[in-house]
């Protein structure tokens, strides 16, 4: 059981109350200072950006530098870039011999209070950027694209190109798309009840989709066309696919593993589209199946546990069972 805190003290809270005080005393900025001239220069070329500009004392804090900085440089209001101040001085200033100084807080606590530059002087600031990439929110669908009958129960980008989308359905049916144009390639038909599963070859030249009619098959991703008949074996629906990972396959031999409800994991040799192996072993359904780097296969369960099983010989090497209820995801 872990040990729970007590709450602090009324003493404890009086004193962190006073050093609070102390420092927003010592941070505070005195008025009447005027206002102090500052020229930015880049940190990575050493070269100035835009003129000199006189900047109020009490308002040179880090935030409105920045907001100067871009306003300088032209950027967009919405795509304001963060930067990093320092101050270069001419003479060591911390007892490892440095002579950058940091401006963390505002120009006044970092550089005019301790000395280095006078209000009479121009400052020279080196800035750099801290994040030139930033992620935007997901606000809004950029497309919707429509062609399935019923709900969609499973989708797969093609690792050749994230332009090629799989999506199987509730209408028995898997869909080639074309995110770049939003348009549906080829329609996947001959299965006979949903498709639950769709997994990409590792080069994007194949595309197995698992369905709930107990079979999985095998589509050319290029033209759409049904390689074969059905792989069937296991006698319930198929609940997830993986391929073996390229670089460990043998030559011209992808193997695929079908995940099932029926509690095991089948291994296919997809050229000669025969059942290689059977990974049984789990008492409930087998509801996630990860192909490793290393030749593992990784199996997640609906009896609480996930197995590590050897892909050439199929044993299984090692059972993890530590989670007290279903277990329905894997990444590796």
């Amino acid at each position: 059981m872990a040990t729970v805190l007590p709450p602090p003290s009324k003493r404890q809270r009086l004193d962190a109350s006073e050093k609070a005080k102390v420092q927003a005393e010592q941070n505070e900025i005195p008025d009447g200072l005027g206002s102090v001239r500052v020229q930015f220069v880049d940190q990575s070329t050493g070269g100035g950006t835009g003129p000199a500009v006189s900047v109020p004392i009490t308002n040179a804090t880090v935030k409105n530098l920045e907001t100067l900085l871009n306003s300088i440089q032209g950027n967009n209001p919405n795509e304001r870039i963060p930067y990093r101040f320092s101050f270069q001085s001419s003479k060591p200033v911390l007892e490892d011999g440095s002579t950058a100084v940091d401006v963390v807080s505002d120009l006044y606590t970092s550089v005019l209070r301790p000395g280095l530059k006078s209000t009479e002087e121009i400052i020279n600031i080196r800035f750099t950027p801290q994040a030139v990439f930033r992620v935007r929110a997901v606000s809004r669908c950029s497309a919707s694209v429509a062609g399935h009958g019923e709900a969609i129960l499973a989708t797969a980008f093609s690792p050749a190109s994230s332009a090629i989308m799989a999506t199987g359905s509730g209408d028995n049916t898997a869909r080639l798309w074309d995110c770049d144009t939003g348009t549906p390639l080829y329609t996947l038909k001959g299965h006979t009840s949903w498709v639950l599963a769709v997994s990409f070859s590792p080069d994007g030249n194949l595309l197995a989709t698992g369905s709930m009619d107990n079979t999985a098959r095998i589509w050319n991703s290029k033209t759409g066309e049904v390689l074969g008949g059905p792989l069937k074996g296991h006698s319930k629906w198929i609940t997830s696919l993986a391929w073996e990972p390229f670089h460990v396959q043998a030559p011209s031999k992808p193997r695929l593993a079908s995940a099932s409800k029926d509690s095991t994991v089948r291994i296919w040799d997809v050229p000669l589209r025969r059942i290689e192996m059977v990974l049984s072993g789990h008492k409930g359904s087998v509801t996630y199946v990860r192909w490793g780097g290393i030749g593992r296969i990784y199996t997640a369960s609906q009896d609480k546990s996930i197995k590590i099983w050897d892909g050439r010989q199929g044993s299984c090497l090692q059972t993890l069972s530590a989670h007290s209820h279903w277990v329905n995801h894997l990444a590796l």
